[in-house]
């Protein structure tokens, strides 16, 4: 398993190009680059927050690697990932290609453990998945018998729900337009 890991890290080692950038009274996203952009002074006590720690910037991580959870039956749920939403599982060789995504934003949030956001409350993870076009992507789910909800869009986009064979959460997100009001 050690040795599928570090291979699927290796591979997906270049994959991911963005990240979020929060400051007190701003949300940016900010595609990564060799050089750090140049930010404005930040506020006394920002320092931390922000990754600066002794007036050297800190080591941040690029972006997410992988993501490895339990199954009842991984091969079934893989296939699953892979047919509904086009989500390749780990190369079994070097001829296969992984699972890219588009750069752009990706929201890491810790929620409560009492939170009902996930909705069933042993669930204690849940995969957002950024999408072009929600309508279509709810059409082609809904085609293979797969129940989705989708919710009123909010200053950030459309969001909508559907679970795996598992129960597992799914989000899927469809970003509001650059040019659109927020």
């Amino acid at each position: 398993m050690l040795f599928l890991r570090r291979q699927l890290l290796r591979t997906l080692s270049f994959a991911f190009g963005s990240s979020f950038i929060w400051r007190r009274n701003q949300l940016g996203i900010a595609a990564q680059t060799p050089t750090q952009p140049k930010l404005s002074p930040s506020p006394a006590g920002a320092a931390v927050r922000d990754g600066i720690a002794g007036g050297t910037e800190m080591e941040k991580v690029t972006g997410i690697g992988g993501f490895f959870f339990r199954a009842k039956d991984p091969k079934a749920l893989g296939l699953w990932y892979q047919q509904h939403l086009g989500v390749s599982l780990i190369p079994t060789s070097s001829e296969e290609s992984p699972w890219q995504q588009e750069a752009g934003p990706t929201a890491f949030a810790p929620f409560p453990e009492t939170s009902k956001y996930f909705g069933d409350a042993q669930k204690v993870w849940m995969l957002n998945f950024r999408v072009r076009d929600l309508d279509k992507m709810a059409a082609q789910l809904r085609a293979a018998g797969i129940e989705i909800k989708i919710y009123p869009p909010d200053p950030t986009g459309r969001f909508a729900r559907v679970h795996d064979p598992e129960g597992n959460p799914i989000e899927l997100w469809q970003p509001a337009k650059p040019d659109a009001p927020h």
